[in-house]
C-alpha cells in the first residue's frame, strides 16, 4: 500500500534508492539484512500491485541513466460508475449474500459508500422505498466460502458428499466452476474428477470440510457455466420423456405438483405420468413405500437400488418379498 501511495502521489518517476529511503518497511529490510533484501521485497510488491491492476510505468532519467517509476493517475482511474435500477437492486441483492458470511463489513461497507457517492440512491434505495418485502439469499453452509475462494482462483478440492438417498458419503474431488442458488438452495457445478464428467453437487449435501488441493484443473472451464441449467436437467426439469409411477393416496405432494396427467387407480393409489431425468430416482426414493415405480424399467431398477443401500440386512430380504407382492401383474412393474 506504501509503495501504490508513493508511486500515484509522484509527478516525476521516482528511482528505488528514493523508494527505499521514503518507505519505512524497505529501510528496515536494508538495515537489518542487505540490499538484495530490499531488492526482492521491492520486486515482489510491484508485481502484486501489477497483478492486482496498477499500471506502473518504468523511465530512464535522462541525466543519469537510471530508472524510474510512477503510476499516473490518468492511467489507473477507474470510469465514473453508473448503475441502473435493475443493476442496483442486483448489486443490494449480491451484497446480502455475504450476510452470514465473513464478508458482510466489507459489502455493507461498498454500499454504504455508492450510497454516499448517489450511485444506488435511484435504484436499490427507490425500490426497497416502495416495498415491505426484501429477497434474501442466504448462504449458511460451511462449504459455501471455500468452495466460492476454489472457484475464483481456479484450485481443485475434495470433499465428503453423501447422494439423496445414499446411507453414507463418498468422497468426490472435483473442479470447481461456478456456485449458484437454486429454488433456496446453493449448488456447484464443476468437473468431477474420478468419474470424468461434469457434476452438480448441492452444498447442504456436503458432509465435511472442503479441503483445497494443489495443481491446476485438468479440464477446460467453459466460457459460461450455467447452473441452474445442469441443476435442472438433474432435477428432471425440461426432460423429453416420461415416467410413470403410483402413489398412496394423502402422500408424496411435491411429486404430484410435477404431474403431467393423475388417474385414480383404487382407494389407495393414483398414478401419474412425470417428466423423468436424472434426478427422479433420488425424489423418488425419499418417499419409500408411498410410491410404486411402474415404468420406465431402468428407473425402477435405479429406485430399489437406493432403497436397497439404506435398508438394514432383514430390511432387504422384507424389501424383496415386498417387491414381489407389490408387482403389478399387468404391468410388469416393481417397487
Amino acid at each position: 500500500m506504501n509503495l501504490a501511495l508513493c508511486l500515484m502521489n509522484t509527478r516525476r518517476p521516482l528511482s528505488k534508492r528514493e523508494l527505499r529511503d521514503s518507505i519505512e518497511a524497505y529501510q528496515e529490510a536494508a538495515e537489518s539484512g542487505t540490499e538484495d533484501s530490499f531488492n526482492r521485497m521491492f520486486e515482489r510488491d510491484k508485481d502484486d500491485l501489477r497483478e492486482l491492476g496498477l499500471v506502473i510505468d518504468v523511465e530512464e532519467n535522462p541525466l543519469d541513466g537510471e530508472s524510474g517509476y510512477l503510476a499516473r493517475r490518468d492511467r489507473n482511474r477507474l470510469p465514473e460508475i453508473s448503475l441502473d435500477a435493475e443493476e442496483a437492486a442486483a448489486l443490494s441483492l449480491a451484497a446480502g449474500v455475504w450476510r452470514q458470511a465473513r464478508l458482510a463489513g466489507a459489502a455493507s461497507g461498498a454500499l454504504h459508500k455508492l450510497r454516499a457517492a448517489g450511485v444506488l440512491a435511484e435504484g436499490a434505495e427507490a425500490a426497497e422505498a416502495h416495498t415491505a418485502l426484501e429477497p434474501r439469499i442466504p448462504a449458511r453452509e460451511t462449504a459455501f466460502e471455500p468452495l466460492l475462494a476454489a472457484a475464483r482462483d481456479r484450485r481443485p478440492v475434495t470433499f465428503g458428499y453423501r447422494k439423496s438417498g445414499a446411507s453414507a458419503a463418498e468422497p468426490r474431488s472435483v473442479e470447481p466452476w461456478a456456485l449458484e442458488c437454486w429454488h433456496g438452495h446453493w449448488y456447484l457445478a464443476g468437473w468431477d474428477r474420478d468419474r470424468k464428467d461434469v457434476r452438480v453437487f448441492r452444498l447442504s449435501r456436503i458432509t465435511d470440510r472442503v479441503r483445497v488441493r494443489g495443481g491446476a484443473f485438468t479440464a477446460d472451464v467453459p466460457d459460461h457455466v450455467d447452473v441452474r441449467q445442469h441443476v435442472a436437467r438433474f432435477a428432471g426439469e425440461g426432460a423429453t420423456a416420461t415416467a410413470r409411477i403410483r402413489l398412496r393416496r394423502g402422500a408424496a405432494f411435491p411429486l404430484r405438483t410435477k404431474a403431467l396427467s393423475i388417474d385414480p387407480v383404487d382407494a389407495d393409489w393414483d398414478e401419474l405420468e412425470v417428466p423423468f431425468g436424472h434426478g427422479l430416482a433420488a425424489d423418488l426414493s425419499e418417499f419409500g413405500a408411498a410410491v410404486l415405480v411402474v415404468a420406465p424399467a431402468e428407473l425402477r431398477s435405479d429406485v430399489i437400488a437406493r432403497l436397497r443401500a439404506v435398508a438394514g440386512p432383514a430390511d432387504r430380504a422384507d424389501a424383496g418379498a415386498a417387491e414381489a407382492a407389490d408387482r403389478p401383474a399387468s404391468e410388469g412393474a416393481a417397487l
